[in-house]
């Protein structure tokens, strides 16, 4: 696969530096996913960038799972997750658990016990929380503070064993609680948690938080980069007491740039996790979802996934995306490679009736202008086809060019109709036209006596394969979220950083007209379409095989993106 990530960044230029002085050998990052959610758009600029980097450089890229927290975490979420990162197109190195390394955690933690930079509080979470101050005033120090390492480490390998419940006692850092930086006021190491974990079983009732294991990882594995976003920045300083106090052998080093925000577009995986519980949607792959898994579900491609990520760019200024970029992206990687093929999603019953009666013959059609390679294709037409409701109205406005009562159109790659008689049902609905068609007008064949103004596409009704038509909108409605980038944070992989505040008031958000299922027709060619496989459907879009509902003869079809969108790659809005 080629390389989208050398585009010139600070994180680029640093690496290049560090090369040219012989500061670091060989490029190693690392991409740290904790398993307690599926990977959403915004982890895909952190897969791509730490992938991307040290493949342009010849480096190394682990997969390490930050599994510290037993309680969220699941083996479902490991395969989500691998899944993921190979399908938009990387491999990974080494695969790694940061529960692979709890013995060697646990032995540095007791090192700096012994040094006298840890001690084991009996205080509750919320009088520590209480206790930690403000950003203009200092902390209090636990009266606990001034247990000896020998106490410590007697009471933190009791711990260990199992003797305390959950809560009851927590290993702190012994820092400086009047620190400007709240991260360094006794940041909680350790804390107690009977549950069974999905990689060590019931090993363990004691794990490190995140801040304390991510560092040491990175030091075990000899990353070089240790590349995160902007909500870590105020971490560094504890990352790098880490790395020095628990002895290291080898130093890794912490770069933040900005996160992806998407303009109306939900990335916190405990909100993401409550649409799923709610059943608001149909799981972690809906399509309405941000979830890689959903947006592949939806239709939309690795490529054009990896090329809007590059454009996005590598700084350390916020900003938000407009949600209609990633759409430009789709549009340009599927345009050649799509089929364009006819499908009528509210079918309206048309009987030409001076075609004649028993009559099909085959028409020729390209499959893609644009593209030679993807051939033509021979679809049946007949004394009966379907078209759109939305392209027959009894009362034209102005400007109205598609069918109507003594008007005519031509059926694209077909004949021009004209309609002269509409039947309706007991309630005045229009169930059926009737209309003639010129046979001196077949496409193709070179015809130019008269104009029309209108061409609408059509299906033929004896061998119109019935399907399903889901047509998506924005899951949460555009109002609610029209900030919802400067309310969105990463949550740190551990429960120590999880969002809070996130209710049952986030609900109240949801669009409840997401998502408008149709059923409609497509041409019989498309009986036998595969889950995944996508097409460009004549004025409506592209569409995706839906892997999940599809059966046997009767195709589901997700709509990926309309045919037009109103952003301006160059003015990237």
């Amino acid at each position: 696969m080629e390389s989208k990530s050398a585009a010139s960044n600070f994180i680029r230029s640093i690496i290049e530096e560090d090369l040219k002085t012989g500061k670091v050998q060989q490029v190693v990052t690392r991409f740290p996913p904790e398993p307690n959610g599926y990977l959403h758009i915004g982890h895909a600029k952190s897969i791509c960038l730490n992938f991307g980097l040290a493949d342009d450089f010849g480096g190394r890229t682990n997969l390490r799972f930050d599994d510290t927290n037993p309680l969220k975490e699941d083996k479902e979420f490991v395969e989500a997750i691998k899944e993921d990162v190979k399908w938009l197109g990387f491999e990974w190195d080494g695969l790694f658990f940061a529960s692979d390394y709890f013995d060697e955690m646990y032995r540095r933690a007791q090192l700096l016990i012994r040094k006298g930079l840890a001690y084991v509080d009996d205080q509750t979470a919320e009088q520590i929380r209480a206790s930690r101050g403000t950003l203009t005033e200092p902390g209090k120090e636990s009266p606990c503070r001034g247990r000896t390492p020998e106490e410590n480490l007697d009471l933190f390998e009791r711990m260990r064993r199992g003797e305390f419940k959950n809560g009851e006692k927590v290993l702190r850092a012994k820092i400086d609680m009047a620190s400007p930086n709240i991260n360094l006021r006794d940041p909680v190491l350790y804390r107690i948690s009977h549950a069974f974990h999905h990689n060590t079983g019931d090993k363990w009732c004691i794990y490190p938080m995140y801040a304390f294991a991510h560092p040491l990882e990175d030091a075990i594995e000899g990353v070089t980069h240790s590349i995160c976003t902007l909500e870590f920045e105020d971490q560094r300083p504890f990352y790098d007491w880490v790395i020095r106090e628990c002895e290291m052998e080898h130093v890794p080093h912490q770069y933040e740039f900005a996160r992806l925000n998407v303009a109306n577009t939900v990335m916190s995986k405990r909100k993401l996790r409550m649409l799923v519980e709610n059943r608001i949607v149909d799981g972690w792959d809906d399509p309405r979802m941000p979830t890689l898994s959903g947006l592949r579900r939806k239709g939309c491609t690795p490529e054009a996934i990896r090329e809007f990520v590059r454009e996005t760019g590598v700084s350390k200024n916020y900003g938000v995306v407009d949600e209609h970029m990633l759409e430009h992206f789709i549009r340009e990687d599927l345009k050649l490679k799509a089929p364009r093929t006819m499908a009528v999603l509210r079918p309206l019953k048309v009987i030409i009736t001076n075609y004649p009666e028993g009559q099909t013959e085959m028409l020729g059609a390209e499959n893609n202008p644009e593209n030679e390679e993807l051939g033509i294709r021979q679809i049946p037409f007949s004394r009966e086809i379907y078209i759109e409701q939305d392209d027959f109205t009894e009362d034209p406005p102005k400007g109205y060019f598609r069918l109507f009562p003594g008007n005519e159109v031509r059926l694209k790659h077909a004949y021009f109709i004209k309609c002269n008689e509409v039947v309706k049902d007991g309630n005045g609905n229009v169930v059926e036209l009737h209309c003639t068609y010129d046979p001196e007008t077949k496409s193709g064949t070179g015809f130019t006596a008269r104009k029309v103004k209108g061409t609408i596409h059509w299906v033929e009704a004896s061998q119109a394969v019935p399907a399903e038509f889901r047509l998506y909108e924005p899951l949460i409605r555009e109002e609610e979220e029209a900030a919802a980038g400067q309310e969105q944070k990463l949550e740190y992989a551990g429960d120590d950083g999880e969002e809070e505040g996130t209710g049952n008031s986030f609900l109240d958000t949801i669009n409840p007209n997401s998502l408008q299922v149709l059923h409609g027709v497509v041409e019989p060619g498309m009986r036998e379409a595969k889950p995944q496989d996508k097409f460009q459907f004549f004025r409506h879009g592209y569409f995706n095989v839906d892997p999940k509902h599809t059966a046997p003869g009767r195709p589901v079809f997700n709509r990926i993106v309309s045919l037009k969108s109103s952003y301006d790659p160059k003015k990237g809005k």
